[in-house]
């Protein structure tokens, strides 16, 4: 799922160029890392991205090796359920046993082997017909997440699957700390595995509507789809996964992963707590001359000299500079609502 705008990386994630198609680490970027660590488990010629029309052409010249037709265009933005209810109407009109697995394009995950252990075992168990989550091990009392609830005696690491008892919204900082001083809670990591089949029967029972508009599609890949998905896909429900169908569906099994290494990347302050720093806590994607100052985070592509500032993100593009404080840093979306109001479109 590559359809998001990653509007917390302004100025630097916009509509054509957003945070999954950007480099944060490395010389790859975040839809080409999460590519790279899932091809020794499956070919990329089974491989797809639904994406967004601004973002289409860009991911398609960074993932060549995924066949041009695999990489989808949303008309419209309808969060996660319509989204992955598109994909296993796809993978269903082609093959009745088609079995899935969800992965968001722009998270960072450093063990990979490990990870891909996970996958693994969470594909074995689709294909014997369960509906499968993979829990991440929380490393603090996260308020920001969904929760994905474990028997008591889940331990982080177990291969097999094991009954997810529920689903908990994101909860208050109380509410948190009490899941992880629990140890049976673990963050949803938005990674699901299942039949198409499943999926869609799911739909039926729970998103009636975006089954019924789904469903009337002509075959993929024909003009008529093109033009009839325009037409249908914007009168889906705006739904994500976990409110449509996972919530809801009663019998879905989870994988308690161990340490991965992930990280969501969900703002400047993730990427500064990734990133290299001085013996001050500070962090430069660019020359950086610091003075009596910490824990700041610097992305220009000119010299930046600080003087006595602290815990600062500045990043800067040729026609925007933003400096937010770090624990402020989720708030920058708010910044593009309040440029989207004004209709500065050139800095979306």
């Amino acid at each position: 799922m590559a359809g998001g705008r990653g509007t917390r990386f302004w100025p630097r994630s916009r509509k054509r160029n957003s945070k999954q198609v950007l480099r944060f680490f490395g010389d790859r970027t975040l839809i080409q890392q999460t590519a790279d660590r899932l091809k020794p488990a499956i070919p990329a010629e089974n491989l797809w991205v639904i994406t967004n029309e601004s973002l289409q052409d860009e991911i398609r010249q960074q993932l060549p090796e995924i066949p041009k037709e695999q990489v989808i265009a949303e008309p419209a933005q309808r969060n996660t359920s319509p989204c992955i209810g598109l994909a296993a109407h796809i993978f269903h009109e082609m093959d009745t046993e088609a079995v899935m697995g969800v992965f968001p394009a722009d998270h960072l995950i450093q063990k990979e082997a490990r990870f891909r252990t996970f996958v693994k075992a969470a594909f074995r168990a689709a294909e014997a017909n369960e509906v499968v989550v993979l829990g991440i091990q929380p490393r603090r009392a996260e308020t920001g997440y969904g929760y994905v609830e474990f028997p008591k005696n889940a331990l982080a690491g177990r291969i097999d699957p094991q009954r997810v008892t529920s689903f908990r919204e994101k909860p208050d900082a109380r509410t948190a700390k009490r899941f992880v001083e629990r140890g049976n809670f673990y963050w949803n990591s938005g990674m699901f595995f299942w039949r198409a089949a499943a999926v869609l029967e799911l739909m039926r029972r729970h998103q009636p509507k975006a089954a019924t508009l789904l469903s009337g599609l002509p075959p993929f890949g024909t003009r008529r789809f093109k033009l009839k998905l325009a037409e249908v896909y914007p009168l889906c429900e705006n739904i994500s996964i976990d409110y449509a169908i996972a919530e809801k569906a009663g019998n879905v099994a989870g994988i308690a992963m161990d340490d991965i290494g992930w990280n969501d990347v969900g703002s400047w302050d993730a990427v500064y707590e990734l990133a290299d720093k001085d013996a001050h806590g500070n962090a430069s994607r660019g020359e950086l001359i610091a003075q009596e100052s910490r824990g700041n985070f610097v992305d220009a592509a000119k010299t930046v000299a600080l003087v006595g500032v602290e815990n600062l993100v500045i990043v800067e593009t040729p026609d925007a500079l933003l400096v937010a404080n770090r624990a402020q840093a989720q708030d920058v979306s708010k910044l593009v609502k309040a440029l989207e109001a004004k209709g500065r479109e050139e800095l979306l």
